[in-house]
């Protein structure tokens, strides 16, 4: 039976803001650590105000981008420019036992917040400096998005069409990747904390850690002076290997067909004269064929829906699934029994679904919270979690760093 949850106890303070260093808190906190988000309204995390908001009405509060990344979190502002905004974060600092920062190589411990001040309040502190390219290196001040950081990591190289230019995967593809690595390192800092009591710094490089992602192309390289490039959605260990237009506005299967055994099962599934032609009856000949080949596909797969091409061929083992848009996801029977999306109460948005773990405990739970609103946690988290006495709370409002 569940009971506790994995990291129930956990103290994070969680400086960092858009998507990597939010994303990696955000785990903790749905797994039963205490995060605290420190914001401030002087400048905003601009996750803040990009869309979508909901019901189309714009609000620092309302971002689904926001919120989503911020579940399970308690939320203060704190204007860290200013000397007592500083006194509060070393606080924040002494409670914790993980501090999350994303800020420009060097900010922190211009603010005397480094890792070697940080030590010397709370020796067993973990601290998480994320950054696109380390903290320190020839080009470690250079200011990237994840967009930028993506380029430098080499996927933009190998996404796109042949005779095309570099696209990109969509969105800020490094945010979303690092941090279920970077997750996984924190783990092993607690891991190694619990048996030493000692702490630790962890620089950490979007750039270097989505380098992982780039499966064969590093290895191709090393090892036969050959350089990747776009090949669309295709590969050459398979044929088919695409996405397919089908019935409907906008809608694809994905088909995938790596050995002539499961070609011959492909054929057998669609029943149509031309999977006869024996120039697609070895993967060899289906490369060599490959446009043709693709665009016979297409006009079957135009016939049906993506989901009944889906089943027709799932059915004949062969590997094959619906392009689903968000729609699709919210719908999906899957994802409903495993309760991915949690449909909570949002303070401003009201009921809306937040993205759950990806992973089940089976000694453990988890339990997703709403978004905070801007500094909505100010005072408890100075009273409750520092211990500061009315008047010392009294002393930080009138100092104005509350903000």
């Amino acid at each position: 039976m569940m009971t506790a949850k994995a990291f129930e106890g956990l103290k994070v303070a969680d400086f960092s803001w858009y998507a990597l260093g939010p994303l990696n808190a955000k785990f903790l906190g749905d797994h039963g650590a205490t995060v605290i988000r420190i914001e401030s309204s002087t400048r905003l995390d601009n996750l803040r105000i990009v869309g979508p908001f909901k019901d189309g009405v714009f609000g620092v509060n309302r971002s689904g981008y926001f919120n989503d990344f911020n579940s399970s979190k308690y939320g203060m502002t704190l204007d860290i420019t200013k000397p007592k905004g500083i006194e509060v974060a070393k606080k924040l600092a002494a409670w914790a036992d993980i501090v999350i920062e994303n800020f420009t190589p060097g900010t922190f411990q211009k603010w005397g917040l480094g890792y070697a001040e940080l030590k010397k309040i709370n020796p067993g502190v973990i601290m998480l400096s994320a950054s696109t390219q380390g903290q320190y290196g020839p080009y470690a001040l250079t200011p990237a998005y994840g967009h930028v950081a993506q380029a430098i990591a080499g996927l933009n190289h190998l996404t796109g069409w042949p005779d095309g230019e570099p696209v990109g995967p969509y969105g800020p593809y490094t945010d979303f990747f690092s941090p279920g690595v970077l997750s996984t390192v924190l783990v092993a800092a607690l891991d190694y904390r619990r048996r030493t009591g000692k702490g630790q710094y962890i620089d950490a490089t979007s750039v270097e850690t989505t380098i992982h992602a780039l499966e064969t192309a590093i290895l191709d390289y090393t090892a036969n002076g050959r350089i990747q490039s776009r090949m669309g959605n295709r590969i050459p260990r398979a044929a088919p290997h695409g996405a397919f237009p089908c019935q409907g506005e906008d809608r694809w299967c994905a088909i995938a067909v790596f050995t002539d055994e499961e070609w011959a099962d492909f054929c057998k599934a669609v029943g149509e004269p031309w999977t006869e032609d024996v120039r697609f009856s070895t993967l060899v000949g289906r490369k060599q064929n490959e446009d043709e080949l693709e665009g016979l596909i297409g006009n079957w797969t135009m016939n049906y829906s993506a989901e009944e091409v889906m089943v027709t061929l799932q059915h004949a083992g062969v590997a094959a699934g619906v392009v689903q848009n968000a729609k699709d996801l919210h719908e999906d029977a899957q994802l409903k029994h495993r309760r991915h999306f949690w449909h909570l109460d949002h303070a401003d948005c009201g009921p809306v679904a937040f993205s759950g773990p990806p992973m089940r405990f089976s000694k453990t739970a988890c339990e997703l919270r709403p978004a905070p609103l801007l500094g909505q946690h100010n005072e408890y988290v100075l009273k409750e979690f520092l211990g500061l006495s009315d008047d010392e709370i009294a002393e930080v409002v009138i100092a104005g760093v509350l903000q």
